[in-house]
């Protein structure tokens, strides 16, 4: 191949194998290098990445989908003598697909600790095996969230670990304190935190001491007491305590302990809020009445709580086929194993596309249908001509509806009786005559007649049928 032939412009419509062969030729110059970089085959860009003379720019490009052939790249030594810091040059998600390899050369971590993008910065921090000192370094860098990957490291030094505890920074001081290896003393500090998602993050800590429980419960923020309120493992009393709270959000929250006093269930049913009730709405220990209840609860955020369960009583889910949200009852209609007390709900529904839907249902029986296929909207009653088995009777009544959408439907059925086809031949509506034509079951006499139909269709689809 002669690259003097080559434009570089026009490198990416060249075929497969020939911008291969050319990305694979060992004088390939730069300028074509660079053209077949944008090559929509991925092998030819990786064999880009791996040529010694493909640009520093272009190796930049190409490091985030091909990290480990810019690494062996056999040209990349000469590159770094000329160009030391180098990979302040390439882009951010580049370096950080470099850190992302197993192994990685030592002068790829120097250079990504000095890189500006603060992203590189956060990747190296969060990479193990870091040498101590390349950690420390990482631990006072002026960008917040590098100090936060470090002090999620597990590798930390005790010292390390009591510096990012007093960090200025409030995510660092909230990452300190969720660690597993936190000094008694450090945690204690952290549950007297400034800033309250430092303070929850300690209470959220399985080893939380008694003394720090009861710090905690004193707390004035609500998240705080929230997430303490949360815990199975608090004292009687400060339970009782949090129970109590005047925050709805601390009263929903000590609801989701796995075991509480039947008189805080009681009480919940009762509570104003309804966060509290939607608490009680999803405990597995609530009782079938209280559900009854719930889903008739004045507040749509306590029925959509008792929506969410699978295991509801027939009270419950007839008070939902009631609920002033239409999604509601759309659900509830859409739902398997329904009880017939919410089918007949259903069946009056206000909504005409909830009453279409009921209407496909496979267990919804021959009178509900019935009673559907009398429905003041068209649309219903179509869906009732698709049902698996409507019924000789609804069928016949649908096979004569005023809406020809409806009779088009009925005509397809597989059951409708031999005894409506001819009316339904002879139908003024040609989509009609065309469902018809299209049955494997007519006599040769209506046959016969829709192959002469005045509708070219008609006649077609009755001439393929015969």
């Amino acid at each position: 191949m002669s690259f003097s032939e080559l434009d570089p412009r026009t490198l990416t419509t060249l075929g497969v194998e020939g911008a291969l062969e050319a990305a694979g030729h060992p004088r390939a110059p730069a300028a074509t290098l660079s053209g077949l970089s944008a090559h929509p085959d991925a092998r030819v860009r990786a064999q880009v990445a791996r040529h010694p003379n493909a640009p520093l720019e272009v190796l930049g490009q190409l490091a985030a989908a091909y990290p480990q052939e810019v690494l062996d790249n056999p040209g990349l030594p000469l590159i770094r003598l000329a160009r030391p810091g180098l990979l302040g040059t390439f882009p951010g998600e580049g370096v950080v697909a470099l850190l992302s390899l197993p192994s990685v050369p030592d002068w790829v971590l120097e250079g990504t600790l000095r890189h500006e993008d603060f992203t590189v910065r956060t990747a190296l921090a969060s990479r193990p095996g870091l040498s101590e000192a390349r950690v420390q370094a990482l631990a006072q860098d002026a960008g917040w969230q590098i100090r936060e990957a470090v002090a999620r490291r597990p590798d930390l030094s005790p010292a390390l670990i009591r510096q990012l505890a007093s960090d200025d920074d409030y995510d660092v001081r909230k990452a300190v304190a969720g660690r597993a290896d936190l000094p008694g003393d450090v945690l204690r500090t952290l549950v007297q935190d400034a800033h309250g998602l430092v303070r929850a993050s300690a209470a959220r800590r399985l080893d939380l001491p008694l003394d720090c429980m009861l710090t905690l419960a004193a707390d004035t923020d609500t998240d705080v007491l929230a997430t303490l309120a949360r815990r199975v493992d608090l004292p009687r009393n400060v339970r009782e305590w949090l129970a109590a709270s005047d925050e709805p959000l601390v009263r929903a929250s000590a609801l989701q302990a796995w075991s509480v006093p039947a008189a805080w269930l009681d009480r919940a049913e009762h509570d104003a809020d309804p966060d509290v009730r939607a608490a009680l709405a999803r405990r597995p220990d609530t009782t079938p009445a209280v559900l009854e209840r719930l889903a008739g609860d004045e507040a749509e955020l306590v029925r959509r709580a008792v929506l969410e369960r699978d295991d509801l009583p027939e009270g419950a889910v007839l008070a939902l086929a009631r609920a002033p949200e239409a999604d509601i009852r759309l659900h509830v209609a859409s739902a398997d194993g329904l009880p017939g007390s919410a089918l007949d709900a259903l069946l009056t529904d206000a909504d005409p596309t909830i009453r279409t839907i009921l209407a496909v249902r496979p267990d919804l029986g021959e009178l509900r249908l019935a009673r559907l296929a009398e429905d003041e909207h068209p649309e219903v009653r179509r869906a009732v001509a698709y049902a698996a088995a409507p019924g000789t009777q609804t069928l016949a009544a649908l096979a004569g509806d005023p809406n020809m959408g409806v009779r088009r439907a009925a005509a397809a059925h597989v059951t409708l009786p031999a005894d409506l086809l001819p009316s339904l031949a002879a139908d003024p509506d040609a989509g009609v005559r065309l469902a018809v034509a299209g049955r494997a079951d007519l006599s040769p006499a209506l046959r016969e007649l829709l192959q002469a139909d005045a509708d070219p269709s008609v006649r077609a689809e009755a001439q393929l049928q015969s």
